[in-house]
């Protein structure tokens, strides 16, 4: 994967004599954002219709909360809170991660364990992860979905938006291909006719991600 060099300005300031643990955390920190698994979502021409009803649910901005009977969800959050805690460090960002990834895999009639396998996949949950392709955040969203279906002050790093359009792009996808899950994910890594990256998401969401836990007799 190609990475995209450190600005010219940086290499400067280095060395002026800036200290080098300063640069080489500013480098690790660069080469840490550049590095993200996404393919590129093909940009398509979408009918009327269809943009209409993307934007219509791209805008809805009711406030996040979990979905669902509360003694269900509850452990839920519990559970996938221990199993995040060492990529996601701070409880209340934690919290308010898990909490948003549930409300919008949700409103879309998606599986949050999916949408958990899939930014696992695409970023390992760096929320400013950026692609060689220019995908962005969490759901590595290409930029054009924003000139497509959102508003120009859209901001894919930002938590609420970026999950928000990746929900409601691969929601596009598995209404496209009608349900079927593997061909959906393939369609948003871009590589629609190979197993490779929908092996790679389903085996996360079995492994990593599953819920409820089995129970065993």
């Amino acid at each position: 994967m190609q990475l995209s060099s450190p600005p010219l300005a940086m290499v400067r300031r280095a060395k002026r004599g800036a200290p080098t643990r300063r640069v080489l955390a500013l480098l690790g920190c660069l080469l840490l954002t550049s590095l993200a698994h996404a393919g590129a979502q093909a940009e398509e021409k979408l009918s009327a219709s269809v943009q209409t009803a993307l934007a219509s649910a791209i805008a809805d901005r009711s406030a996040p909360r979990l979905v669902g009977d509360p003694r269900e969800v509850q452990p839920w959050l519990a559970e996938m809170s221990s199993r995040m805690a060492k990529r996601i460090p701070d409880p209340e960002q934690r919290t308010e991660f898990l909490i948003t990834v549930q409300y919008e895999a949700s409103r879309a009639g998606l599986d949050p364990q999916l949408l958990l396998a899939l930014i696992n996949h695409e970023s390992a949950f760096r929320k400013y992860a950026v692609s060689s392709a220019s995908a962005r955040g969490y759901t590595q969203v290409m930029p054009f979905w924003v000139r497509l279906i959102g508003t120009p002050e859209h901001n894919l790093f930002h938590l609420r938006t970026n999950l928000r359009y990746g929900c409601v792009i691969l929601r596009h996808y598995l209404d496209i291909e009608k349900g079927d899950v593997v061909r959906a994910l393939a369609r948003y890594n871009g590589s629609l006719g190979k197993f490779d990256y929908p092996n790679t998401v389903l085996g996360l969401q079995e492994s990593r991600w599953k819920w409820p836990p089995v129970k065993l007799p």
